[in-house]
Formats: structure tokens, C-alpha cells, sequence
């Protein structure tokens, strides 16, 4: 297994796919798995299950960050395969149908290809089926309000702006926050370390992510589990605040 997994807190933890990561939340032999990778990380993400003790069939609910290709990867796999609910935001469910898209085109890739790092990651994208589509048959919505019932206790939080309906999902408990694309710690496309927005040409809405920055810097936590890079230790207000500096 290529995959990096690592136990953050207790029932916590973090993998590291081929350039997107995903966690699982475990509770006795149940799991909720959040995100999934791209396509090409289907092998991976098994063996991640695996290697913390859980089967497929035992994962509770996917609950999926945002609909876009290297965090959808493979969620409809899980359903049609073990009937595992694929839960998101109200405004996300339509965007895992794909009733639209909300994510950087090839054209934009291509005439932004001159940027160091752009090529060898298109080329990454491609060989893990990055720009095939994988839509989800039945997305739900999951409950507003509260932590949901599921291994972990997740609480879902709204966050627009990489895509409509972008959700960070809060462990008050375990000081956790898995932020999915509002707030990473890296991407191959940036040359900056530590807390920060992705590259301008991946939000759908950028004034909108910026803004999401203060709903995350007031969730209470001092491990950022993101999207994209390396576990982030320290006070998550703190880390939102730099990434908000950053932007502007």
C-alpha cells in the first residue's frame, strides 16, 4: 500500500492518497470514511480501511467533503458495491449527481501549464482518473444542526466557496477539524508550506472561501486534518487566520 495512514487522536485517523487525503473515523468495528480519493486511489483506500481493522461493509456512511473528482473518487463504488449512504451538504447533493460541475477545466489547466509543477501534476491527475466522472446514483443530505449519529460524532460545517456546498467536518471531542479544500497545508501547485487556500484557480468562488476562513478559525481544535498536504498541529483559529493573511 502507497498510502500513508496515521492514527491522529483516539478512532482518528489520516491517510494520505496520491496527492489527496482522506479519514477515518472509527467507533469499536464501525467507521464513517470521509472523502475517498480519486479514482486511481480505489486500491489504496481498501488497504487504508484495512490496516485500521475495517471492512467496507462495515463503514457507516461515506460523508464526502465536496463533489469534486479527487475527493468523490470512489463513494459511488461503495455504495453500489456495499450500500453505503453517501452523505453531503443540501447544496453538494446535486453536485455528486453531477446535474453540474463546479471544478477547474482542462482548458484552464492547460493555459495555466507554463506554472512550475502544473504538468507533472496534470499528469498525476490523468494516471489516477482525475477527469473521469464518477457521479453518485443517490447522494443525501445529511441532518442539519448538531453532531451526526455516526462513528466519530461528526458535525457538519458549511464552508462555500471552493464549491457551493463545501462542508469541514468538526471532532469538538478529539480537537479535530478535517477541512477537505477550505483550508490545506499544501498542494503541488504551491510553493507555500503550512496553513493557506488552494491556488486561486480551483475555487469556484474565491471571495466566498476567504470568507469561510473565519467559520473555521472559530471552531475549537489544535489538529487540522486537510485535503491536501501534511497533518497541521497547533491551534486551528490560529492556522485559518494565516491562511486569511495569506489570501489577501
Amino acid at each position: 500500500m502507497s498510502a500513508d495512514v496515521r492514527q491522529v487522536a483516539d478512532g482518528t485517523y489520516l491517510v494520505h492518497g496520491g496527492h489527496t487525503n482522506w479519514a477515518i473515523l472509527t467507533d469499536g468495528d464501525a467507521a464513517t470514511l470521509v472523502d475517498t480519493g480519486y479514482p486511481g486511489d480505489r486500491r489504496d483506500l481498501l488497504a487504508s480501511l484495512a490496516a485500521v481493522g475495517i471492512p467496507p461493509e462495515a463503514v457507516a456512511a461515506v460523508l464526502v467533503t465536496h463533489a469534486h473528482n479527487d475527493h468523490l473518487g470512489s463513494a459511488e463504488y461503495l455504495r453500489a458495491t456495499h450500500g453505503t449512504p453517501v452523505l453531503l451538504h443540501e447544496a453538494e447533493v446535486p453536485h455528486a449527481r453531477r446535474d453540474f460541475l463546479q471544478q477547474v477545466s482542462v482548458g484552464t489547466v492547460l493555459r495555466n501549464a507554463w506554472r512550475p509543477g502544473v504538468l507533472p501534476w496534470a499528469a498525476h491527475v490523468l494516471r489516477a482518473g482525475g477527469t473521469e466522472q464518477h457521479p453518485v446514483t443517490s447522494p443525501a443530505a445529511f441532518p442539519r444542526g448538531g453532531p451526526l449519529d455516526l462513528p466519530g460524532r461528526p458535525v457538519p460545517v458549511h464552508t462555500p466557496g471552493h464549491t457551493e456546498g463545501h462542508c469541514v467536518y468538526h471532532l469538538p471531542d478529539a480537537g479535530v477539524v478535517v477541512s477537505g479544500d477550505a483550508l490545506v497545508s499544501g498542494h503541488a501547485l504551491s510553493r507555500t508550506e503550512g496553513p493557506q487556500l488552494l491556488p486561486d484557480l480551483f475555487h469556484h468562488d474565491r471571495t466566498r472561501a476567504i470568507a469561510s476562513l473565519d467559520v473555521i478559525a472559530d471552531l475549537e481544535g489544535d489538529l487540522l486534518l486537510p485535503g491536501h498536504g501534511p497533518l497541521h498541529h497547533g491551534p486551528v483559529k490560529h492556522a485559518a487566520e494565516l491562511a486569511r493573511e495569506r489570501a489577501v
